[in-house]
């Protein structure tokens, strides 16, 4: 298997701060037929940046981008944490050895049974997953998102 495999794609949507813009994003991706699998929502004074993994990416993207939406497509990585006390540690120090540089994450809720699965942006998305595969971290695939 190679680094591709386990690329997500991420959406991301640059929204004004105003009423009804949110709305406005969920009910495009309803229109489509896409179900958000994951979210985070972070704003200034006058903007907001949605990003999202989808169970349909390519749907989502056209259509955010045909109702006129400012879309952009990245990816992150999916990775399988123990639902306990210290499991996110856990993770983020093997990370922290590995040297990898994380912009950002998220969470996906209720993703596995007595599992949590973290959304990471990585500075480098190709040496991240070489690095966490060599590490035996556990990650997943596009497909996991289709099937929940």
């Amino acid at each position: 298997m190679g680094v591709e495999d386990y690329k997500i794609t991420q959406i991301s949507v640059f929204i004004e701060n105003k009423k009804g813009r949110f709305f406005n994003v969920t009910k495009t991706l309803k229109d489509a037929s896409v179900n958000i699998r994951a979210m985070s929502l972070a704003d200034t004074m006058d903007f907001g940046i949605l990003r999202f993994v989808v169970d349909k990416p390519k749907d989502a993207y056209d259509a955010l981008l045909e109702s006129d939406f400012i879309v952009k497509k990245n990816y992150v990585l999916a990775i399988s944490v123990k639902d306990e006390s210290g499991g996110l540690s856990e993770l983020l120090d093997i990370i922290s050895r590995l040297d990898l540089n994380i912009e950002y994450m998220y969470t996906f809720v209720n993703a596995l049974e007595n599992t949590a699965v973290m959304l990471f942006k990585f500075e480098d998305i190709e040496e991240a997953i070489e690095k966490l595969l060599e590490s035996n971290v556990e990650l997943l695939k596009e497909e996991f998102f289709r099937k929940v």
